[in-house]
């Protein structure tokens, strides 16, 4: 019998050439961002009950500078609402008067004393509950493929 060599199949393998893969994932948030919303809102809040309280003020003043008819439903429903808003200023200056229009000097005064009591307000709110520190917390991870 006759010997054969055994056959031999030589398989290659193509490898991928070595690499290194750098891949960095960075996260980034601000921890005080959620209080600094919320104090945000609430100086928001202050100056739109504040900003109402000037409106009325402003149309008393405008209704009564036009000589508005006391008796009408509008005009006696601003006086009534804003009659508290105006009481700490009565008798302050005189009202002068021609043809039925009032020159309120007291709801102007009012109208300017409101609006520092609003930015008082705001401002101490903000002192207290606001952060005005401002941070980045990142967190970073690398990965790294290493040659075979």
């Amino acid at each position: 019998m006759e010997t054969r060599p055994a056959a031999t199949e030589v398989v290659r393998r193509q490898e991928p050439p070595p690499v290194a893969v750098d891949q960095m994932q960075a996260t980034a948030y601000d921890p005080y961002a959620d209080r600094r919303r919320a104090s945000y809102k609430l100086v928001q809040a202050i100056y739109l009950v504040f900003g109402i309280v000037e409106a009325l003020l402003a149309i008393r003043f405008v209704l009564k500078l036009l000589a508005a008819n006391p008796a009408a439903g509008f005009a006696t429903f601003i006086y009534g609402l804003t009659a508290p808003l105006v009481a700490p200023f009565v008798g302050l200056f005189g009202a002068p008067q021609a043809g039925g229009s009032v020159l309120e000097f007291n709801a102007l005064v009012a109208l300017v004393v409101y609006a520092l009591v609003a930015w008082l307000v705001a401002k101490v709110v903000w002192l207290l509950v606001g952060e005005s520190r401002s941070a980045v917390v990142s967190d970073t991870t690398d990965v790294r493929a290493r040659p075979r």
